[in-house]
């Protein structure tokens, strides 16, 4: 059956790492879904961020999945770790591996849920010989490497394709979007048919981070209820 429920996931980049234990416990408590935790290596993206000790230390202080999106080359290699790790989800990069079958069983056969992620220039169809092997798509609607970028409206009709994809072979993969989610596009989002929505500024960023959890939550789920 087609994955139908709505996610929120704070994506701990735009958050205040001096306070992260305290951040983490706030959108916990709020109704977060899961923690989504940006890999970047400075060569596929150009700029570096989160590793393995910080997925370990994460792992250790929430309840929350670990949904791990690695921007790296040759993801193959560090797959085992991040998942030893204690990454629930890890999503790889369609263009950053030339075995990306491979990767995505690993990623099951390791004992986690396999992700594949698009970015804004790559085409839904490039994805035609492994979506039955996904537990998520993720599709990036900003260029990957940095938080705060403004959102791609051509993200819509990527997601428009991925539902009809998933309805026509009735798919359970859930549809994930990443960049530039906020109270504006949410519902949008969530009518297009994505189910998980990562969330960075928009939420840390935010006076009440607790507080802009459950709205966009709340956005996402109504806008679903009147679709049907």
């Amino acid at each position: 059956m087609p994955y139908s429920r709505i996610e929120i996931l704070p994506s701990i980049l735009a958050s205040n790492f001096a306070k992260l234990g305290d951040e983490v416990r706030n959108v916990e408590a709020a109704g977060a879904d899961a923690l989504h935790v940006d890999v970047m290596d400075g060569h596929f993206v150009p700029n570096l961020s989160l590793g393995i000790p910080v997925v370990a230390s994460l792992h250790k202080a929430t309840r929350l999945p670990l949904d791990v999106h690695l921007m790296i080359e040759q993801p193959e290699s560090f797959i085992p770790e991040f998942v030893q790790a204690g990454a629930s989800r890890v999503l790889v990069h369609q263009e950053a591996t030339a075995h990306l079958d491979r990767a995505l069983s690993m990623i099951r056969e390791l004992g986690a849920e396999a992700g594949v992620v698009i970015n804004p220039a790559t085409p839904v169809a490039t994805l035609s010989e492994v979506l039955d092997k996904v537990d998520t798509v993720l599709v990036m609607s900003v260029n990957p490497g940095f938080g705060g970028q403004s959102f791609i409206p051509g993200a819509y009709e990527k997601i428009r394709q991925l539902n009809e994809w998933r309805r026509r072979y009735n798919s359970s993969f859930r549809i994930e979007v990443d960049g530039g989610v906020d109270r504006a596009n949410v519902a949008l989002l969530a009518q297009a048919g994505a189910n998980s929505f990562v969330a960075g500024t928009s939420i840390f960023h935010a006076a009440d981070p607790a507080a802009a959890t459950r709205e966009l939550k709340q956005l996402a789920t109504q806008a679903v209820s009147l679709k049907a």
